[in-house]
């Protein structure tokens, strides 16, 4: 993989950080009950594909 890739795959884990993020501090601050919940598992669910591009940038 080109430094390039590994600089557009770091690119893309920091984005998907920050939606994250995001998402985690509308849910705690806006939202209650089953709607959190949701808001909370998916933005713990970006983390496998955060986790992934982390990785393959750093090889």
């Amino acid at each position: 993989m080109s430094s390039l890739d590994k600089m557009w795959a770091s690119f893309v884990a920091i984005g998907l950080m920050a939606v994250a993020s995001l998402l985690i501090s509308f849910a705690r601050a806006k939202t209650r009950g089953v709607l959190r919940f949701v808001l909370s598992f998916i933005a713990f669910l970006l983390f496998i594909p955060i986790l992934i591009y982390a990785l393959v940038s750093m090889s």
